[in-house]
């Protein structure tokens, strides 16, 4: 059977999520394999060290470098708090007296008699890691972190902003191709991952983030928009870092695109599930995509589904579901209609492998094979 290996996009109904949750520093793992843990839950934690400050006691004190260790009133290793004095100088037989005192918080380092400097350590910054998603831990590593495993239905998108989020799943929109203004938003989508069919629109984005919504998902969004929300222009896109609010997951491309239908049916099947998104992408070497994540319990797991998922993981085939990545067919979904393995030569001359695919409303057109991307069902 014809056959051939495209990268592209999963929207799996059951299939199996691993997520690994490390710490940026060893530290202390605090579940075990076995335990159940919720999205919420705190799997691992550490400190990253406190910023350096320096003080210039000698400067502050009007003293030789050499002479600030008979100064000083606290020693290297003592917490002081900000504003507590650190060194004192006397002069006029006594009657005058200048303090240093600290700027910061912080713990002593070191005091030098070259520099005349006082190194300061600010509190160490604690971080704790969550489990992202309901599941089961099946990895520990030790003082490092953990593995996280459940059956869930899984959407990958094409781009997004703003980290983690997790909510209650809510379908604002009615139809894929509908799109939603801030009109349609009020208090009760707080903590929500609303999706909101073809366009998230920057007045709809501002109203998420006065009420608190979790996460937005959409077909597209405008790319002024975007620049207008970052403040900034995305070059090569790495983001996750943004603190924005909530999270963005688009899952068609930029502008007004309606969502793939089988993807809207798909989440307004999941209507009401707990929902774990991350907007994190990476688009070089080592790609991220962003996702929606719906963890499934014991009821709602399919026995006749395959638990991993991947039928298609192994390549493309005839009847696979793909999406256009390039113009004039961009965005556009359709079927593998036929795989011919001979290349063929294009306008510009060039000889590419082809694939015949049936655009959704009985369109066939013929597309090199890297002009579409794979979507895993």
């Amino acid at each position: 059977m014809a056959h051939a290996y495209t990268p592209g996009l999963k929207v799996s109904r059951q299939t199996e999520v691993k997520k690994e949750r490390r710490l940026p520093l060893r530290g202390q793992v605090l579940v075990k394999v076995g335990d159940r843990v919720k999205a919420e839950t705190v799997v691992a934690r550490t400190e990253l060290p406190g910023n350096v400050q320096t003080v210039n006691v000698a400067n502050k004190l009007s003293l030789l470098p050499e002479d600030i260790h008979q100064h000083m009133t606290r020693k290297v290793g003592d917490w002081v708090e900000e504003g507590e004095m650190i060194a004192q100088s006397k002069s006029f037989f006594g009657l005058f007296k200048s303090h240093c005192k600290m700027p910061v918080a912080g713990t002593i380092e070191s005091v030098s008699n070259i520099t005349g400097q006082v190194i300061v350590r600010e509190k160490a910054i604690p971080v704790e890691v969550r489990a992202y998603l309901d599941g089961d831990v099946i990895e520990v590593y030790e003082g490092d972190g953990v593995v996280v495993r459940a059956i869930a239905t899984f959407v990958q998108g094409i781009f997004g902003i703003g980290g983690e989020a997790v909510g209650i799943l809510e379908v604002v929109a009615k139809r894929p191709d509908e799109v939603i203004g801030p009109d349609r938003l009020d208090a009760s989508h707080k903590g929500k991952v609303v999706v909101c069919g073809s366009l998230v629109t920057i007045a709809t984005l501002n109203r998420a983030r006065e009420l608190g919504v979790s996460a937005l998902i959409a077909g597209g969004i405008g790319d002024s928009d975007l620049r207008t929300i970052l403040g900034y222009d995305l070059g090569v896109a790495i983001t996750g870092s943004e603190n924005i609010g909530l999270a963005v997951v688009v899952t068609e491309g930029f502008g007004q695109m309606n969502m793939a239908p089988r993807t809207f049916d798909l989440l307004v099947s999941r209507q009401g599930m707990k929902t774990s998104v991350s907007g994190a992408t990476q688009i070089r070497a080592g790609v991220i995509r962003p996702e929606v994540v719906i963890p499934l319990d014991g009821a709602a797991v399919s026995r006749s589904d395959t638990p991993a998922g991947d039928a298609l993981s192994s390549g493309m085939v005839i009847g696979s579901a793909v999406r256009a990545i390039r113009e004039p067919y961009f965005g556009m979904i359709g079927k593998v209609a036929s795989l011919p393995p001979e290349l063929q030569k294009l306008e510009t001359e060039a000889m590419v492998r082809i694939l015949e695919v049936e655009f959704e409303g009985g369109k066939t057109a013929i597309v090199p094979r890297a002009n579409v991307e794979l979507i895993e069902e």
